[in-house]
């Protein structure tokens, strides 16, 4: 007595019909390195363009287009030191208080906050991403900068005798257009940016991981910095860094707040300039060599959020080898 077997069709004649197979695969990745090319291509491009629109004012300034602090158009010269000084210590004050904020919400969502909170909150926070820049500028000029000014002067009032304390709070501009306040409504406007991928991120982290550190005896602020910190190591950096070449290339919302005065000063309650500020209000009025020295201000821009991008992803690699050392 023979038995027939029924066997199901052949994986590779299903594949095939199905549009799979190695051919798919090659098409697929060769679409993708493509697709990857492109952006670079585009990038090398921008450089290219930019560096050549600029090097007239590159030539005449030389090295000193970036180490002077003089910029004075009428007299043909062009220092963006001031401006360079400006867009980091802005963007630095917006870290300070963006990021521990940023992760702390992030981690009330993915590991505090109740269930039915988690999407209302989430939406809030991505409606807050999509308010367009001109709005937060408006509204710190007109209401928050105003409302900072008595605070500014307590500060000052309480730190200004202190020898280096005091140079870092000094007096404060009446108007309240300074460092301080366009870190801050920085500080507000990338918040929603790295909150939300800091979320993403800690969500990534295996429920394994964290069950095992508690079974442990691990307290829950225990098993977030010794599983979730380290598993999200990574992506955390990734959404800092975001967040970090929102607020170097915000134009019109500092360019409204900051005061626009060149100068450099230790003073964070003083009146100064950044470079995508300088752009945008200078660019309508300039011409020749003028116009060159601030698309320059541009690609010193550029290649700075290249360099920190560098040493950014330097550091993850550092940091996954350290973790990976530790592990075995």
């Amino acid at each position: 007595m023979t038995t027939q077997t029924q066997t199901g069709p052949d994986p590779k004649t299903a594949l095939s019909s199905r549009g799979g197979g190695p051919r798919a695969d090659r098409s697929f990745q060769v679409l993708t390195l493509a697709a990857g090319l492109l952006v670079l291509a585009v990038l090398a491009l921008i450089l290219i363009t930019t560096t050549r629109e600029a090097w007239p004012a590159f030539d005449e300034m030389g090295l000193r287009f970036i180490t002077e602090n003089r910029w004075d158009p009428p007299s043909e010269i062009y220092g963006g030191l001031a401006f360079i000084y400006g867009t980091a210590i802005v963007s630095l004050i917006a870290l300070i208080f963006a990021v521990p904020v940023s992760l702390g919400i992030a981690l009330f969502l993915t590991e505090l906050a109740p269930r039915r909170l988690r999407a209302p909150a989430v939406t809030v926070i991505d409606l807050l991403a999509a308010v367009p820049s001109v709005v937060f500028g408006l509204w710190g000029v007109l209401v928050v900068a105003p409302k900072l000014v008595p605070i500014y002067n307590g500060i000052h009032d309480l730190l200004g005798g202190i020898p280096v304390i005091g140079r870092v709070f000094g007096e404060p501009v009446g108007s309240g257009r300074n460092f301080m306040t366009a870190g801050l409504i920085l500080a507000i406007m990338i918040t929603p940016i790295i909150t939300s991928i800091a979320r993403e991120v800690f969500d990534t982290v295996p429920r394994g991981d964290k069950d095992a550190a508690l079974a442990l005896g691990a307290t829950r602020w225990e098993m977030i910095t010794g599983a979730v910190f380290p598993h999200s190591f990574g992506g955390l950096v990734g959404a800092v860094i975001l967040g970090l070449g929102r607020a170097m290339g915000e134009t019109i919302a500092i360019a409204l707040i900051i005061g626009s005065s060149t100068q450099i000063t230790a003073n964070v309650f003083a009146s100064g300039n950044a470079m995508p500020a300088v752009i945008v209000s200078q660019i309508g009025e300039s011409t020749g060599t003028f116009t060159a020295a601030l698309i320059g201000l541009g690609v010193v821009l550029f290649v700075m959020t290249v360099i920190i991008n560098t040493v950014a992803q330097a550091i993850v690699r550092r940091a996954e080898i350290r973790m990976r050392g530790a592990a075995s």
